[in-house]
């Protein structure tokens, strides 16, 4: 459902981007690119696609660190992020509203937003518009 749930906030015209800390190669196991095998998976699913959401590759940022993957955040002025490390949410500055996904509840994290399921998103990031 991520899909559908971008494409509705793309009709809206809510601005998006994608910020991972992906490393170049994984640290254990067969070397490949690990970011282009995340672009090719976003190429597949249509996120390029003019049909669907229509992103281009300006809107994607790779991260060596979790460090860069917030200074990322906080320089591109991201209003609301979607993560599902909770480590990640508590370090994002108070003027981002850190949303955690976890579809399976797993994590014990006092989160003020968090969705289930993708469907759920528009409510956080409209309601705060």
């Amino acid at each position: 459902g991520v899909l559908e749930s971008l494409m509705g906030l793309k009709e809206l015209d809510v601005p998006m981007v994608l910020v991972s800390h992906k490393t170049k190669i994984p640290f254990k196991g067969p070397p490949y690119d690990l970011r282009e095998a995340a672009l090719d998976w976003l190429c597949k699913y249509g996120f390029f696609s003019s049909k669907f959401i229509d992103w281009s590759s300006d809107q994607v940022y790779f991260e060596d660190t979790k460090e860069s993957k917030i200074e990322r955040i906080r320089s591109l002025g991201c209003t609301h992020y979607v993560d599902d490390l909770p480590e990640i949410l508590s370090k994002l500055p108070s003027s981002v509203v850190g949303i955690l996904y976890d579809p399976m509840d797993a994590h014990d994290f006092d989160a003020k937003y968090s969705i289930s399921e993708w469907k759920s998103l528009s409510k956080f990031v409209l309601s705060d518009q």
